[in-house]
């Protein structure tokens, strides 16, 4: 009986760390060439926007990062990874993404310095959290 309790709790613990493993000073995977171009330029800091475009939260998710981008002034770079393309693929695993919409933030030295958790994050947050990336 305690091992089917013990089971659960493990695989959530590990899907709870994977993610946290990527954030604070490892360099952000290079996967797919949007993310090779935009984030080896280094000029801007950059939101990895991972989703299914299809998908409502997503969308929703992609409303938001876009008035973001237009309030901010273009002050930095979206890059999205899709379900629906083949060579994005790789990047879900580099970056253990395991739920839509997840929302990652690499610096403009290309260390990942923020990896929210899955689900549509808010205006506010996703503006605080640029304003505190340097």
């Amino acid at each position: 009986m305690k091992r089917f309790f013990v089971l659960p709790l493990l695989a959530a613990l590990v899907m709870a760390v994977v993610p946290l493993a990527h954030a604070g000073g490892t360099a952000a995977p290079l996967s797919t060439p949007d993310l090779q171009k935009t984030i080896s330029a280094g000029k801007k800091n950059t939101i990895v926007f991972f989703q299914n475009p299809m998908g409502g939260p997503c969308r929703a998710q992609n409303e938001i990062l876009q008035k973001l981008l237009k309030d901010r002034k273009s002050s930095f770079n979206i890059v999205s990874v899709s379900t629906m393309k083949a060579e994005d693929q790789r990047a879900f695993y580099d970056y253990g993404v395991r739920s839509l919409p997840t929302v990652v933030l690499v610096n403009k030295k290309g260390i990942v310095a923020n990896y929210f958790p899955p689900g549509i994050q808010s205006y506010e947050g996703l503006a605080a959290a640029l304003a505190s990336v340097k």
